[in-house]
């Protein structure tokens, strides 16, 4: 064996065991690592086996061994590349998808069923046999089909990967850019080498790129170690960008559009790559139409704002704005946009619940104690009329025990509605409990309160409940208690409540389908 043949082994060797010995290190600490590892894990196995496969193929002595040999290498080097460009993709935080894995491994797989029935159709080389001149392991052949789109897959898939790292070079602090440099130089070195091979400024019938495997393993290794590598990576910026859940825009000192998130084109779907450098107010006015309903000036921003969407429905968004400043002292704004839609809807129906009557719709007793108490303290003050109104359908439990629930809650849907149709604006109605229902009537006196109760009265006893056309109508009566607040110092609302309810119960002693007026000395007139 000579000495060049030696040299040859020596570094082919060498790198075999370095690549055998970073995928043990990577395997046994794999626990400490991100998943990208496994990925890796898998790329250095399929290098280590090619390397081995390629030393011991410059060991053989016949033919027959040579083309062991290199069936074996192409278990491992047609995957090397693709496998590298999955894990360059993981570590840059983009998406692989098991389409994308089967994608870039099945020209592989193809390539290395060719080599190992190469003799049965010689697509992959048409010729392979023992160098004539410098004899074995040195082999002379000439390449077939599959060879040459095998060989242009592998540099497009080591140069794909150069691209990648080198597009997100800017994007990727300097603290991670050792990182970057190993993964670089893992995409180079074999590119570098497989092209000078081609190219014939290799010494013949030898392939130098398991040879110079060491140097782009030795970069993995300065990696691991220095700027932990698999440990922590520089995620792309585009994709957490893009992974936001908040649409964002962001604009230039002259408030030009220059970019916008995924969330942002799915909340404006009008939204296009085309609008950029055009000013926000006219991008604003081709997507909903209006002029910008919030500010764009040099405070921060916190707004609610609302957007008719293309498909007409309305959209709420919480509107956050920040300056931006880069290091030429260029100042632009983020605008960030959070679709509160839901939790508005949300919010609205708890305050309705909370406040409203779910049999009428109308105020429950904690909303009208809560409204009514700021007009009565309001009217206090003033010197305003203000009188309180309560009033309770007759005979209301006869209506229950003939008819049923049921056409009871009719009733007071009924009366509840009845009621709104005469009350102005400013007149709180709510339902105090049971069949009772209030008012509250601020600048009104008892004499006017009187009249409306009379009024309501009335138009309640002229519409009786309408039922079915076989069921007939049920009559129905009211009777009601007013009273006034006077200047009397300490009164309350509960007190005024208390005098409306003593002239409601003498309504009913009276005979029901009445209105009572409450008199300091207990006159009561209808």
């Amino acid at each position: 064996m000579n000495s060049e043949l030696t040299a040859y082994i020596t570094l082919i060797c060498t790198s075999s065991v370095l690549n055998l010995y970073l995928f043990f290190y990577v395997f046994f600490n794999r626990h400490k690592y991100t998943n990208i590892a496994k990925m890796f894990l898998l790329y250095t196995a399929a290098t280590t086996i090619y390397c081995l496969g390629a030393a011991f193929g410059m060991m053989a002595t016949t033919v027959e061994q040579i083309k062991f040999w290199t069936a074996i290498q192409y278990v491992g080097m047609p995957f090397s590349p693709p496998l590298s460009l999955l894990f360059t993709m993981q570590f840059l935080g983009m998406k692989v998808t098991k389409k994308r894995v089967i994608a870039l491994l099945t020209i592989p797989f193809i390539s290395m069923v060719m080599v190992a029935t190469n003799d049965w159709h010689h697509l992959h080389y048409r010729v392979f046999e023992v160098d004539p001149v410098l004899g074995a392991p040195f082999i002379y052949l000439e390449i077939g089909r599959w060879y040459v789109v095998h060989g242009i897959f592998t540099f497009s898939c080591l140069f794909a990967g150069f691209v990648l790292i080198l597009a997100h070079w800017k994007e990727t602090a300097k603290t991670y850019r050792p990182q970057l440099i190993a993964l670089m130089c893992g995409q180079l070195v074999p590119m570098i080498t497989a092209f000078v091979y081609l190219i014939g400024l290799t010494p013949p019938g030898v392939d130098p790129v398991p040879m110079v495997r060491w140097l782009a393993t030795l970069f993995y290794l300065w990696a691991i170690s220095s700027s932990r590598l698999f440990t922590i990576m520089p995620i792309a910026k585009d994709e957490i960008f893009n992974s936001i859940n908040d649409g964002v825009m962001v604009l230039d000192d002259s408030t030009r559009l220059i970019e916008f998130n995924t969330a942002c084109k799915k909340m404006f779907p009008q939204l296009n790559k085309s609008m950029f450098g055009t000013d926000l107010e006219q991008v604003w006015q081709g997507l909903s139409g209006t002029s910008i309903p919030f500010k764009l000036d040099a405070t921060e921003l916190h707004q609610e704002i609302g957007v008719t969407t293309a498909e007409n429905s309305q959209r709420i968004y919480q509107v956050r704005t920040s300056l931006l400043q880069n290091s030429k002292n260029n100042k632009g704004l983020l605008i960030i946009f959070t679709d509160i839609t839901e939790v508005k809807r949300l919010q609205v129906q708890l305050e309705h619940q909370a406040y409203y009557d779910e049999l009428t719709q109308v105020y429950n007793r904690r909303a009208f104690f809560q409204k009514s108490e700021q007009d009565f303290a309001k009217a206090m003050k003033e010197s305003m009329g203000y009188t309180v109104i309560l009033m309770d359908i007759d005979y209301f439990k006869k209506v229950n025990d003939t008819y049923g629930h049921h056409v009871g809650d009719q009733l007071l849907i009924h009366v509840a509605k009845a009621c709104q149709t005469q009350l102005q604006e400013g007149d709180i109605f709510a339902r105090y409990g049971g069949e009772e229902f209030v008012f509250s009537l601020k600048g009104r006196t008892a004499l006017e309160g009187e009249v409306l109760a009379n009024k309501i009265r009335g138009y309640i006893e002229a519409h009786p409940l309408q039922r079915n056309e076989n069921e007939g109508s049920i009559p129905v009566t009211i009777s009601m208690g007013v009273a006034e607040a006077t200047n009397k110092m300490g009164t309350t609302l509960y007190q005024l409540l208390n005098q409306a309810d003593k002239a409601l119960y003498l309504a009913k002693e009276n005979g029901r389908n009445r209105v009572q007026v409450y008199l300091e000395h207990s006159l009561a007139r209808n």
